[in-house]
């Protein structure tokens, strides 16, 4: 399996993903809303597009769809209860469909609601697992919950973000890992692998993969049981309890994150 990390430089911060199959050189577009750039990748590396997935309905996750399907007859995946809000889809997926790209790469799907009600992550079927996260899981950071649900969101993160093997690489939608460093080291400043991390994401071009975990040390959001993480919250929540939970504490973080 190939993945093609393309950065957009847009005002959203977009990445945008090419899947490919080394045996075919069949490719799934993964939210190509710059639909140029992924076409310009492909067409360059020799690869052909055959599906478009988006991880959800915001318009900077499926702008490019029709000119990217125009382009190369490709068929459009999404998530099951998205049909009324991304025109045209032509395969529904739900938790634990398979999505094959040409002969040799498999993509599980996740159920992935909070950042909105129909987002899905895919998860590689390989030695080294690969998570094309969208906007569920950023890099050192959580989606936002305006057109979703903070507590349903949490679950996510309970019992499908959280699990996964430590060696997942993490692709997001967008790129805010220095934001998100930073506001990790706001809530914990003595996460020294925070610190550490937020030296080498200056370029969204040639920031680094993160794995889970990775994720696990400098995301807030997957510390909550951080005694730091706590403390600082009980300064701002005074009424918190003595020992919270984890559900908690992550929604005081995503309360603190959407004003920060």
């Amino acid at each position: 399996m190939i993945v093609e990390r393309i950065w957009t430089g847009n005002a959203y911060r977009n990445y945008h993903y090419l899947v490919v199959c080394s045996e075919s050189g069949e490719a799934l577009a993964i939210d190509p809303m710059d639909h140029e750039k992924c076409l310009a990748a492909a067409k360059d590396k020799g690869w052909e597009i055959t599906q478009v997935l988006n991880t959800h309905e915001h318009g900077d996750h499926i702008a490019g769809n029709a000119q990217m399907i125009a382009a190369t007859g490709a068929k459009l995946l999404a998530h099951e209860n998205a049909t009324s809000s991304i025109p045209d889809i032509d395969i529904g997926l739900s938790a634990g469909d398979l999505v094959k790209v040409g002969t040799s790469v498999e993509l599980l799907t996740l159920d992935t609601p909070g950042h909105t009600m129909s987002h899905l992550c895919v998860l590689s079927q390989t030695d080294e697992p690969v998570l094309f996260s969208g906007d569920t899981l950023f890099n050192a950071g959580v989606g936002n919950c305006h057109s979703g649900d903070p507590a349903i969101l949490f679950e996510t993160f309970a019992t499908e973000i959280s699990v996964l093997a430590d060696a997942t690489k993490v692709y997001p939608g967008h790129d805010y890992f220095a934001t998100n460093l930073e506001f990790t080291l706001s809530r914990e400043p003595d996460n020294t692998a925070a610190k550490s991390m937020l030296g080498k994401v200056k370029d969204p071009k040639t920031a680094p993969v993160s794995t889970i975990a990775d994720e696990k040390e400098v995301n807030t959001f997957l510390r909550l049981q951080s005694p730091s993480v706590i403390a600082g919250l009980r300064e701002q929540f005074p009424d918190m309890p003595e020992d919270p939970d984890p559900k908690t504490v992550f929604l005081k973080l995503r309360e603190l994150r959407n004003s920060w």
